[in-house]
């Protein structure tokens, strides 16, 4: 990358907790609190302890559930290296514009960003332009007003 070229964004921070049969990844910075997996499955997700993940303390066929129900895609899964099974993409391909703006993305999806495309299965797109966190979305435009309909239904 040249000078004035890009952004001088950090490059996302990932976090892994590693479970019998399953490893949860998160990236904080696409967090937009939509809560599917603290109330969707309480005994992994728990914001009150360290760490807060404990794919463990479940079934992984249930944790891989609950994370497929967060729209930012910050949570991801994947199983033991040895199955080499990845998180499967939906099936077509689905777009929807919430009512405040951001796109909810979840298909078999690549999406260029600051540091090279990313090969994704759940994304909320910024539909505004406000976002610091190009290309997804971070709540810090309009989207930032209380919308109860951004997050889809769990299928």
């Amino acid at each position: 990358m040249t000078e004035g070229e890009g952004t001088t964004e950090e490059r996302p921070r990932l976090k892994e907790y590693e479970g019998e049969g399953i490893t949860v990844t998160f990236e904080p910075r696409r967090c937009l609190h939509a809560a599917e997996c603290v109330h969707g499955l309480p005994e992994v997700f728990d914001l009150s302890r360290r760490p807060w993940v404990l794919p463990g303390a479940a079934e992984p066929a249930r944790v891989a559930e609950v994370v497929r129900r967060c729209p930012s895609g910050a949570l991801q899964y994947h199983h033991r290296p040895e199955d080499a099974v990845p998180e499967p993409p939906d099936s077509p391909t689905t777009i929807r514009r919430t009512p405040a703006g951001q796109l909810v993305v979840r298909g078999d999806l690549v999406v260029a960003g600051p540091y090279g495309d990313r090969h994704e299965t759940r994304v909320m797109l910024c539909g505004c332009g406000a976002s610091g966190n190009q290309p997804y979305c971070d709540h810090s435009g309009p989207c930032a007003e209380p919308d109860d309909e951004d997050v889809p239904e769990a299928r």
